[in-house]
């Protein structure tokens, strides 16, 4: 009898239909198991109660010899709601054992990005052929499938044939393993793009592949699985609060949000929880679209946005530190370790840790793991949610507070509402001005002005509240905290221009000194050279240090001044 070997990835097979006509892919997990889509079974001709149905195909693409075995579907592992960006897959059990000895893996992997190859049967290429994709998250506000974008204008494509075809991840801490099943292509003249159902979700509508994967799942915030909780957004706190991180998470901005989730307003976190399982490709399963495209504008994130969420109440620093490095396939669980790897991982991490100041010890899990990603999220492009349930210890450092408590103080005049809008409309804005200012220039430079937090966030939600109840004595205290963040930011817009235009002044002066001294006395001057050239680097290299490249043009203006007032001697003798 022959030996059997393998080449890479022996979990690559093929689905054809009775006659042996490639159908599509899908993944081997087993030796009698195989996993693929269900619409990939009705081309086959062996979906469940279809008249005429019969058995379909599973060829080998990765051993030899090569096999083939005839399967059906597995009872209860039919999932296909046709028209729907939902569902799609089916469990194939093979009449005869492959005596192969595969077993396969599916990863629970973040979605939010990184790169994956999928192996598919195209037209006319009955042995496979490749294709790589990027993992893009979705938009949607339905729908369970993540999408894939194309690389790489001209590469080989997905098309049909490469349905039911696994997902591998190709480089990053999943490198190699399968995060999931292709489900659809899409193809628009140039503009290509294709779908996947990830393992999580997968394992939702079929528990009994558990045991062929791994990995943490997304959502670990909270009581109870999948299910959004109700009655969450029916008043202007909750609702509001939900809008406000949603608009946070859902666009280009990066740093750290602490949130208020308890106190006196008892809001408790089920509105954070909610929000986090809108973009929970396990919950997403359990939601329908008509949940999700009802619920009010702002308040649902698209698949994939969040890439890890954890409950932290009760937990030690090894829980939480074992949960991220697990989640997030970093070897070990070293706090330190996790937040040096999480500091460096591309594409940044998007994550959300509720109850940290109901953790074992929180004084611990803030300064050795959350208070380390707090810090240098902004300038990492990490997006961490931090959820508390009392108090935000002091010196945390954070871009945005959404703490829910009323404001207090005196309020010196009575406002309307609409004023108080405006206002704050004004202060969303020169925010948004001076975080574009720091990201475009201000983060060039050592020692710059720290861009102050966001306050336009919390005084929104407070606004929402007041003004249900108008007239309210908080609406004047917002007004006063809207003008003193406007005068905070700039002041912060002034002090970063200052050291803009210094910079400016100083390369200016450098250039007009260089031009003057090469007129007079060439470009090869040496000694002139060898003073010139650590300025130069020092107002070019980043960060620059204005502090270091003062000295450093001051020196190379004397020694020119120096040099032509010495030449203008000789010519007067």
């Amino acid at each position: 009898m022959a030996l059997h070997h393998h080449s890479d990835r022996p979990w690559r097979v093929r689905v054809d239909d009775a006659e042996g006509a490639p159908c599509g892919a899908g993944v081997l997990l087993d030796d009698r198991h195989v996993l693929t889509c269900a619409h990939v079974v009705r081309y086959a001709g062996g979906a469940p109660g279809d008249a005429g149905a019969t058995g379909v195909r599973v060829s080998s693409v990765a051993c030899r010899p090569e096999w083939t075995r005839t399967a059906h579907v597995a009872p209860g592992t039919w999932v296909h709601d046709r028209g729907t960006q939902r569902g799609d897959v089916a469990l194939l059990e093979l009449d005869e054992p492959t005596e192969c000895g595969t077993c396969t893996t599916l990863w629970k992997a973040p979605l939010s990005g990184g790169t994956v190859q999928v192996y598919g049967f195209p037209q006319d290429e009955p042995f496979g052929m490749g294709a790589d994709a990027r993992l893009a998250g979705s938009g949607h506000r339905q729908g369970e499938w993540c999408l894939l974008k194309r690389m790489r204008e001209g590469d080989p494509w997905i098309e049909r044939g490469y349905s039911g075809a696994g997902a591998m991840a190709v480089g990053g801490e999943f490198d190699g393993r399968v995060v999931g099943i292709v489900v659809a292509d899409y193809v628009n003249g140039d503009a290509k793009a294709a779908w996947m159902l990830p393992t999580e979700t997968i394992l939702t509508y079929l528990p009994r592949i558990e045991e062929f994967t791994d990995g943490d799942r997304n959502d670990e915030l909270g009581p109870g699985r999948g299910e959004l909780p109700s009655d969450v957004l029916g008043d202007p706190l909750r609702l509001t609060l939900t809008r406000e991180l949603t608009r946070l998470l859902d666009s280009g901005w990066c740093g750290t949000v602490v949130v208020g989730t308890g106190g006196t307003t008892a809001v408790g976190d089920s509105w954070l929880v909610r929000l986090v399982r809108t973009a929970d490709p396990a919950a997403r399963a359990t939601v329908s679209d008509a949940e999700l495209t009802g619920a009010p504008g702002d308040t649902v994130l698209g698949l994939g946005t969040i890439d890890a969420a954890y409950d932290a109440r009760g937990r030690s620093v090894a829980d939480v530190g074992g949960y991220l490095a697990r989640r997030f396939g970093l070897p070990g669980g070293d706090p330190h370790e996790v937040a040096r790897q999480l500091l460096r991982r591309r594409p940044p991490a998007c994550l959300v840790v509720g109850g940290v100041d109901r953790a074992q010890d929180p004084e611990a899990l803030v300064g050795e793991l959350l208070g380390r990603l707090a810090a240098r999220a902004r300038s990492r492009g990490i997006r961490l949610v931090l959820g508390f349930e009392g108090a935000t210890p002091a010196g945390l450092a954070h871009d945005v507070c959404l703490d829910p408590e009323p404001l207090r103080g005196d309020a010196s005049r009575s406002v309307s509402a609409a004023a108080v809008h405006a206002v704050i409309g004004q202060l969303a804005a020169e925010e948004d001005a001076a975080a574009a200012l720091h990201q475009e220039r201000g983060v060039r430079f050592f020692a710059a002005p720290r861009l102050p937090p966001r306050a336009a966030p919390r005084l929104r939600v407070r606004l929402a509240v007041a003004r249900a109840t108008e007239p309210d004595p908080e609406l004047a205290l917002i007004h006063e905290r809207a003008e003193e963040a406007r005068a905070v930011v700039a002041r912060f817009a002034r002090d970063l221009r200052r050291l803009l235009t210094e910079h400016e002044d100083l390369a200016a002066r450098l250039e007009l000194h260089r031009v003057r001294a090469a007129r007079h006395f060439g470009e090869e001057d040496r000694r002139l050279a060898d003073r010139h050239a650590p300025a130069f680097r020092a107002l070019r290299t980043e960060p620059i240090d204005l502090v270091a490249a003062r000295p450093l043009v001051r020196r190379y203006i004397d020694e020119v001044e120096r040099r032509l007032e010495e030449d203008r001697r000789l010519e007067e003798r």
